[in-house]
């Protein structure tokens, strides 16, 4: 199982347009159907500020995003008691407008036992998703990545 970060679907509309990536979106939508994928409450919010396409897929696919569960709140706890995730990421909020699904999805993941997909990149000593997955042990991918491992060729 996979968790989406809002990078991710919003990519995917902007790069892969359906009616040029007929092959991609027939994979996607199959791995959606099967249940494959989930994400979170605060992407949905993400995703309803960017509005277009990755809205109305999101809207077409309402129950992937799952309001996140006692187990979850304890993990996105757990994260933002580390000092420089928790700086870094209230940063980021507040860039947003008070949106940030990052430590929800990291969540998320951890509580399901999936792979958070990310456009997001490792950086040293950043709080990207990809540091936050490195410091719990969550295992994460970018968007190539995930595309690698479901052996996608188009």
């Amino acid at each position: 199982m996979y968790v989406l970060d809002t990078s991710v679907i919003s990519a995917l509309h902007r790069n892969y347009y359906r009616n040029s990536f007929v092959s991609l979106w027939k994979a996607f939508d199959a791995m959606t159907i099967d249940g494959q994928f989930t994400s979170t409450r605060e992407a949905l919010r993400e995703l309803e500020d960017l509005g277009g396409e990755p809205l109305g897929w999101a809207h077409a696919n309402l129950a992937l995003f799952t309001t996140p569960d006692a187990k979850e709140g304890a993990f996105v706890a757990g994260i933002f008691a580390v000092e420089h995730f928790q700086a870094n990421i209230e940063r980021q909020k507040m860039l947003r407008g008070g949106r940030n699904a990052d430590p929800f999805l990291i969540a998320r993941a951890f509580a399901t036992g999936a792979t958070v997909v990310t456009m997001e990149q490792f950086r040293p000593n950043a709080a990207k998703i990809p540091n936050i997955c490195e410091h719990f042990k969550v295992p994460s991918l970018d968007l190539r990545g995930f595309m690698e491992k479901e052996g996608w060729v188009f």
